[in-house]
């Protein structure tokens, strides 16, 4: 539509993020053009989050019953939810982390140490990303919500790309959280085996939270494991793996054929709000 308009920005997923939380505090920008966020940046996506994780718990008899999740993941928000849920009294056994060989939080978690490597393209693009937001937000939790502590953390993988969790943190997040990962072989036979033996035809993403999954079925919880995406979103990835060129919805009927339109800008945060403030007609 002619007030939408979509935007590359030449570098990463943690270059754009940090790109809109640096607009998030240019204030005179911000509240020009009533900047807001719909990924997880925002509370509010959270919020709806974990609603889910209470209606899917509640149909496999919850509170009663116990329920585990595996949840596929690059920004920490959608486990993060979950973790909200178990905060409020959800009868969680387990909560499992599933990344992409980008596996800097299954890393975090086993280790206790959050370092940043170079991030690798792979047939799960939504988890390449090394700095995830809502982790931030869990280290606020781990550390009883100091803000001091937080803000140490956060300078120092600032500064040396790396920090390594206080004993009383990593001791919380490892108390909370499991985690695995999967590598890209491992995700497309995941996702041959899937549709082969189920009649089930994942996006790649599901197919990483399924296979970290079947190596955490212990213990009488049933084990749910989210799907973060249509298969169709990813057609070449799903047909190299299973053959099958996945069907669009019918009311994304002829998406595929339609023109792509998009900006390509710097990695410039000046250039990107000059482009916003340009298209608003609030330059």
């Amino acid at each position: 539509t002619p007030n939408t308009h979509a935007i590359a920005i030449d570098g990463s997923f943690d270059d754009c993020q940090n790109m809109v939380k640096a607009m998030f505090a240019h204030h005179n920008f911000r509240d020009t053009v009533h900047l807001s966020a719909v990924n997880s940046i925002n509370w509010g996506r959270i919020m709806a989050q974990v609603v889910y994780y209470f209606t899917a718990a509640a149909s496999l008899g919850a509170p009663g019953r116990a329920v585990s999740f595996t949840v596929p993941t690059g920004n920490f928000g959608d486990i993060y939810a979950g973790f909200v849920a178990r905060q409020m009294g959800l009868p969680i056994e387990k909560l499992v982390i599933a990344t992409n060989e980008n596996d800097i939080l299954c890393r975090a978690v086993k280790r206790g140490r959050y370092e940043m490597q170079a991030v690798k393209a792979t047939i799960t693009p939504s988890m390449d990303i090394q700095i995830s937001s809502n982790f931030e937000r869990l280290l606020f939790d781990a550390s009883g919500r100091q803000a001091t502590v937080v803000t140490a953390l956060m300078s120092g993988l600032q500064q040396s790309s790396a920090y390594t969790l206080p004993e009383k943190l990593q001791k919380f997040i490892s108390g909370q959280f499991m985690a695995g990962s999967a590598t890209e072989p491992e995700t497309r036979e995941m996702m041959h085996r899937m549709q082969t033996k189920n009649g089930y035809l994942p996006d790649p993403h599901t197919a990483v939270a399924l296979h970290v999954a079947q190596k955490h079925l212990t213990g009488d919880a049933a084990m749910v494991t989210l799907s973060t995406a249509h298969p169709c979103k990813f057609p070449d990835t799903v047909k190299n793996a299973t053959g099958i060129d996945p069907i669009l919805p019918v009311w994304a009927g002829g998406l595929l054929e339609a023109t792509e339109k998009y900006e390509v800008l710097p990695n410039d945060q000046t250039a990107v709000e000059s482009f916003i403030l340009s298209e608003t007609g609030l330059k």
